[in-house]
């Protein structure tokens, strides 16, 4: 039996306390790429509480993602903004979504993050992670902004680290790896990797910030 909203919602206070659930529950953020970073993440964030996650990509799933990203087998073919919508209204049934299969550019990405209080770069390429991070720089100064670079490998998970690059930038990352320089991406470094970016969402939410 699903519990009623007001259940799911004493149950989360319960876990994390009234004051920080409701910092939670207020937020929300934006997710711009979801694959094996951005599908991590915001099953991360609705299993934590937060009120509201616009999701972005223009990319369909394929079976080669099925090893890293939190898709499921009947869903390849489908795009990944509504087909990791459905799973996320399974983890979190009173979660408010705005999927959107729409490919981010300098063109659009303002009206796209405009309702975002943090942004999360989660995208493949290095030359879309650049674009990003400068343009949220540039039009949204106000924003909290969670970056990724550096997760390839088998290299040690204690490498990925996450790092404060401005007053409102963090980059999570072993700032070296790349998907092109051997083995690729491997399900359980990638996740590391998402683990941080959700993490240091949660803990910007709750007024948390790195030194």
């Amino acid at each position: 039996m699903l519990p009623s909203q007001a259940q799911w919602q004493a149950a989360l206070e319960a876990r994390h306390g009234r004051a920080l659930q409701e910092k939670f529950s207020a937020a929300t953020v934006a997710l711009c790429g979801l694959g094996g970073l951005g599908s991590h993440i915001a099953l991360t964030l609705a299993r934590a509480g937060v009120g509201k996650l616009i999701l972005l990509d223009f990319d369909r799933v394929e079976l080669s993602n099925l090893h890293r990203q939190q898709y499921l087998p009947r869903q390849v073919g489908q795009p990944k903004a509504l087909a990791l919508a459905d799973i996320l209204r399974e983890v979190n049934p009173y979660l408010a979504l705005d999927p959107q299969v729409v490919q981010v550019t300098e063109d659009n990405l303002v009206p796209l993050l405009a309702g975002a209080d943090c942004v999360c770069e989660a995208f493949d390429r290095a030359e879309a992670k650049a674009m990003l991070v400068n343009a949220v720089l540039e039009h949204f100064p106000e924003k909290f902004l969670v970056a990724a670079s550096g997760m390839a490998g088998l290299g040690s998970a204690n490498a990925i680290t996450t790092r404060r690059l401005g007053p409102r930038f963090y980059l999570c990352g072993d700032g070296v790896s790349d998907v092109a320089g051997g083995l690729g991406l491997v399900a359980s470094r990638v996740a590391v990797c998402a683990g941080h970016q959700a993490h240091m969402v949660l803990r910007l939410l709750a007024k948390e910030y790195e030194p």
